[in-house]
């Protein structure tokens, strides 16, 4: 099959990202792949092209650190993505967000008519215009998710932050990878209100409760179609565990990672979230669970699954790509293992 990865651009992505793990299982499992950027679509006469890098399954790559290499040395070419058999969306629109905000919009623009034109977009482009920020978690079960406020008005936030035993999380309404999230708490309460207006200075801003579990980190926990991603009994997962005084469990912000403990509970949890994820059409999804809460569900390019299959020692990349081959009709035993 042809799988296109919409990506936010090439010379930005790293042989430790998901997507390249994704690209390389894909390819070595005979497909073709293409790598496109999210200022590189085309439109002309109700078609949709795009210019994209190429990689073949004869040129047989063997490491994504190859396949970057690959990549980078591959010249554009403009190909028509109504031949796509899937178009798998896979960038980070906070990274775009202050030096080119048109373009993830844009690009889910384009996928929304590929997917009228009957190309499988994943994950569903429609969804991710309502899942573009951290609002989407407000749409679950309430049993679920933190306590959480929304606003621009530092009067709200002093109203939580007493309510909330003068111990909150303040960050971004629209962001990722851990930028721009602060503890508040008795001891740093005269920087509450400028912590605020920085936040602001980009939008909305979140407070939610401090779950006392966060000082152990969080799990990264893998979907697919609603499900948990499981091999041999054992999870797709991964346990992040902040360094120092670090809040953040972010692994590009230095967190250590360890094998996950999957209780009853946690599973339970999971579950009541995947009616809406399915019907979303949310297909690959990573969690953050911090105790008994839900504190984000990852949308657009869930990361981390590099360090899940090495902890864990299972190959859940190459059961995603199998999975998606049923998805789009190829069936079980259509490629050789």
């Amino acid at each position: 099959m042809k799988i296109a990865f919409v990506i936010n651009q090439t010379h930005k992505e790293t042989d430790r990202f998901t997507t390249s793990l994704l690209a390389l299982k894909a390819h070595q499992r005979g497909h073709e792949i293409y790598y496109i950027g999210l200022a590189d679509f085309y439109y002309e006469s109700a078609h949709i092209a795009a210019h994209v890098r190429e990689v073949l399954p004869a040129q047989a790559i063997t490491t994504t650190t190859f396949l970057m290499e690959v990549l980078r040395a591959t010249t554009k070419t403009k190909m028509n993505m109504e031949k796509m058999d899937v178009v798998w969306l896979r960038f980070d629109p906070v990274l775009d967000m202050v030096n080119r905000p048109w373009a993830a919009s844009s690009a889910l623009q384009f996928a929304s008519l590929l997917k009228e034109k009957g190309v499988l977009v994943i994950n569903d482009p429609d969804s991710l215009g309502r899942a573009s920020n951290k609002l989407y978690l407000e749409g679950f079960d309430e049993s679920i998710r933190p306590k959480t406020i929304v606003t621009r008005n530092y009067t709200d936030v002093v109203e939580f932050f007493e309510q909330q035993n003068k111990l909150i999380i303040l960050k971004p309404l629209k962001g990722s990878g851990g930028k721009n999230v602060f503890l508040i708490n008795k001891d740093n309460r005269q920087n509450l209100k400028q912590t605020m207006e920085a936040i602001a200075r980009d939008g909305y801003v979140i407070g939610q409760e401090y779950l006392p579990e966060a000082a152990g980190g969080d799990i990264r926990f893998f979907l697919l179609n609603g499900e948990p991603i499981s091999i041999n009994g054992k999870h797709a997962a991964v346990h992040r565990i902040q360094q120092g005084n670090e809040i953040r469990s972010n692994v590009h912000q230095g967190a250590k990672t360890q094998a996950a403990i999957i209780s009853p509970e946690l599973l339970t949890m999971v579950d009541k979230i995947k009616d809406k994820l399915i019907h979303d059409g949310m297909y690959f999804v990573g969690l953050d669970i911090v105790g008994d809460r839900i504190m984000e569900i990852n949308v657009f390019s869930p990361g981390a699954l590099c360090q899940t299959e090495e902890l864990v020692k299972e190959d859940f990349s190459t059961a995603i790509i199998r999975n998606l081959e049923e998805k789009i009709g190829l069936g079980k035993n259509s490629l050789d293992d």
